[in-house]
């Protein structure tokens, strides 16, 4: 160990009670900070996972009735997007998921599904393997529609657990047995959930989800037909946007007056969305404000006890520059000081923060209601250790000044 590390240890561990709460305030500071963090990222977490595919920047655009006259074709007349129009949308710039989606009956109404002498009403969707981009799903058993299921027109199935639960009994086994939709049997592969609560949860999961492609084949009224669009813009596409080019390009496309505002509906979710990433930079910004202030006061709590070192040590350091010590190993000298205690402190801090949050993630499993596992990323968490040494050596400036501006003549007389 350099001969300047020993003497500097030599100092400190001559004052352990002050050391030990100088230090401490540092510790507590990286402590919160860690932890803050920590359990700001899970609460962000557990919030995106209770709201589900509501936290997308999602657009969703159907065909409805043309209200005026257009190139020869007259008004009242249905809007009717075919599979031609899938591969157009999927060209626009600002896409990032198109899902196309049919489904059995009418707005919020579902029809008979049967299993052996069980029957159930629920409702029961056409979809792509995309629609898991943007309404998020876990799967306790068997998986979610793949590739293969579209290429091919499978008669497979995915069911929500509600349905399993109505339409099985206890230990019976459920994938690859057979359901009947409309006297056409599928084979089920699947059964899934979905992170949301309350009555989305419900709404998500009493459904039958069957392949895009299948579906169209299986049910004559829906061939070539898609009954609505599902997408989601790119992070830095506004979904309004992605909205207005949708409706362009479908208008265009399907042959619709430009201006006919009625011949498509559509929504999107920026409004909800804009809020949510709102709400979650307010929150990071809060920790790391409240986090930071706290450190902060550890940093100039070793600034201060530094100051008091010094001028305990003005004899000492009179003598040195008595000696030959120039400003520079003097300033140096302060710095390590600094340098040492806030390191230690904060590594610390650091290790036994981490170390909490591990435990806190261990008990909370996969999260509680809206809060998630608590972590904290290896960038964030070096990130706050460079801040802490950045702080450091600013805390021993001060003292560092002092300490080089003692004369030694002067210093000596005292």
């Amino acid at each position: 160990m350099p001969e300047s590390w020993l003497e500097l240890w030599d100092v400190v561990s001559r004052n352990r009670v002050r050391t030990l709460l100088t230090i401490s305030g540092v510790f507590w500071g990286m402590f919160m900070l860690i932890l803050m963090i920590g359990f700001g990222n899970g609460l962000e977490r557990g919030m995106q996972d209770t709201v589900g595919g509501t936290f997308t920047n999602a657009v969703f655009v159907w065909g409805r009735t043309a209200s005026l006259p257009y190139r020869g074709l007259p008004a009242n007349r249905s809007v009717r997007p075919s599979n031609a129009e899938i591969e157009a949308l999927r060209e626009l710039p600002g896409l990032a998921v198109l899902a196309p989606r049919n489904r059995l009956g009418g707005w919020r109404s579902g029809v008979n599904v049967v299993h052996g002498s069980e029957l159930g009403n629920y409702q029961v969707n056409g979809d792509v393997p995309e629609w898991a981009e943007v309404q998020p799903m876990t799967f306790p058993l068997g998986r979610w529609l793949n590739q293969r299921d579209l290429d091919e027109e499978r008669k497979v199935a995915v069911i929500g657990k509600p349905v399993m639960d109505d339409l099985y009994g206890p230990g019976e086994p459920v994938i690859g047995s057979v359901l009947t939709v409309n006297g056409v049997a599928f084979r089920v592969v699947g059964v899934f959930d979905t992170p949301l609560g309350g009555e989305d949860a419900e709404r998500v999961e009493n459904v039958v989800h069957l392949p895009f492609t299948t579906f169209q084949s299986a049910f004559a009224s829906y061939r070539d037909y898609v009954g609505w669009f599902t997408a989601t813009a790119r992070p830095e596409v506004p979904a309004s946007e992605l909205e207005a080019a949708m409706r362009a390009t479908l208008a265009e496309r399907l042959v619709v007056h430009p201006d006919d505002l009625n011949a498509f509906g559509s929504r999107n979710s920026q409004e909800e969305f804009q809020k949510i990433v709102n709400l979650f930079a307010a929150i990071r910004l809060l920790v790391w404000v409240v986090g930071s202030a706290t450190l902060l006061s550890g940093v100039v709590g070793v600034s201060n006890i530094l100051l008091v070192t010094v001028r305990e040590r003005t004899a000492e350091i009179g003598l040195r520059r008595a000696l030959g010590a120039t400003r520079v190993s003097v300033v140096t000298m302060i710095l390590q000081e600094a340098l040492m205690l806030t390191a230690v402190a904060g590594y610390a801090g650091l290790v036994v923060g981490v170390g909490v949050l591990e435990l806190a993630s261990s008990a909370l499993g996969e999260g509680s209601g809206s809060m998630g596992p608590p972590s904290v990323d290896l960038r964030v968490a070096l990130g706050a250790i460079g801040v802490l040494i950045v702080g450091g050596l600013f805390a021993g400036l001060i003292p560092a000044r002092h300490a080089a501006a003692i004369e030694p003549a002067a210093a000596l007389r005292s």
